[in-house]
């Protein structure tokens, strides 16, 4: 089969591979859909680990399933999660999946830019769901950005009525967006440096969006009524939005930090300010079983609508462009590669 390998964010070759063969409890999933991810491109932490197949937003037909696969059958349209929790361990039983040793350790083999995968027994036990009817394959594959997303604002608590304010306008911010403005959040404002996602940003349903500079905090509160945000979600790790995000916040209102910073980054506090004011500092990673779940819920009602995100739909060959194309960050939003093509 073809696999499209990455070296580097500007060296992705397109190679043959053989197509997986499974075992017991496994299946084999035919990719129509996947998604480029920003992390995808975050090439300080990708590259340790190259060559390799990347993508973990996927969509696709099961092909084959191997022996004792009960929940599932070959025709069956679904997404896949690339890692998934024990269950079992004290994290897990805590409730916070995401620091899961499993979770972090498993993966469907080789990845979501090839034309077939094979989903080990444990994801198909967990991570493996059936595609509302009527959903695209290419809006299934949303169902891992948009699960990370649900989980972000349900440890943050976001209530109806609350005001938000989005730093960072590229997929993960416009989905932030319109889950927001899903769960009832009055006001959903926003801000980037591009205005081509300043223009999407508006065009998803941010109810207000401005530049971001070092007048940001000004801004905000000219947007809200002459308030800070009740929830400030930081979806960029571009130093000056921390500040931003700290001037940002409402007295006991919380800041959720969804994009992560390149290890060893330090960013000064405004302790005094953070105590006295009482905000509440939270970081999200991933989207456990439940929150996938949920995320095709939102997905096949029409709550949140992704299909006029994606920009490119790009063939296996030309996961390459793809890449170049996220991490410029410059008129794109979401980038989706179709292997079958």
């Amino acid at each position: 089969m073809r696999a499209a390998v990455y070296y580097n964010n500007k060296d992705v070759r397109l190679e043959e591979m053989p197509v997986p063969k499974i075992g017991p409890g496994e299946i084999l999933v035919k990719i129509i859909a996947s998604g480029i991810c920003g992390s995808d491109v975050m090439e300080w932490y990708r590259i340790r680990k190259a060559p390799l197949v990347l993508g973990h937003e996927i969509a696709g037909e099961i092909v084959e399933a191997g022996e004792g696969v009960k929940k599932f059958k070959a025709g069956d349209r679904v997404t896949v999660a690339h890692h998934v929790p024990c269950n079992t361990c004290r994290y897990c039983l805590n409730g916070d999946y995401s620091t899961c040793d499993t979770l972090r350790s498993t993966n469907f083999y080789p990845g979501g830019f090839c034309e077939y995968v094979r989903v080990p027994a444990i994801n198909v036990d967990r991570g493996t769901f059936v595609l509302p009817e009527g959903l695209s394959y290419e809006e299934g594959s949303f169902a891992e950005p948009l699960a990370c997303v649900y989980r972000g604002q349900r440890l943050v608590g976001l209530r109806p009525g609350a005001s938000v304010f989005v730093i960072g306008s590229g997929l993960a911010g416009l989905l932030h967006i319109q889950l927001a403005s899903a769960l009832g959040a009055a006001r959903v404002i926003a801000t980037d440096v591009n205005d081509y996602r300043l223009k999407a940003a508006r065009r998803l349903g941010a109810d207000a969006v401005f530049k971001a500079d070092e007048k940001t905090p000004e801004r905000l509160r000219e947007a809200n009524g002459g308030h800070p945000a009740d929830i400030v979600i930081l979806c960029t790790a571009a130093l000056p939005a921390f500040r931003n995000a700290f001037q940002s916040v409402d007295r006991g209102g919380t800041i959720l930090f969804f994009a992560p910073t390149e290890p060893g980054v330090e960013i000064p506090l405004p302790l005094w300010d953070l105590w006295r004011d009482g905000v509440t500092m939270k970081n999200s990673y991933a989207g456990p079983p439940g929150d996938t779940a949920t995320a095709l819920s939102l997905l096949g009602s029409g709550r949140v609508k992704v299909k006029e995100m994606i920009t490119h739909r790009l063939c296996l060959a030309e996961t390459g462009l793809g890449f170049r194309l996220v991490a410029e960050a410059g008129e794109s939003i979401k980038v989706v590669i179709e292997p079958q093509r």
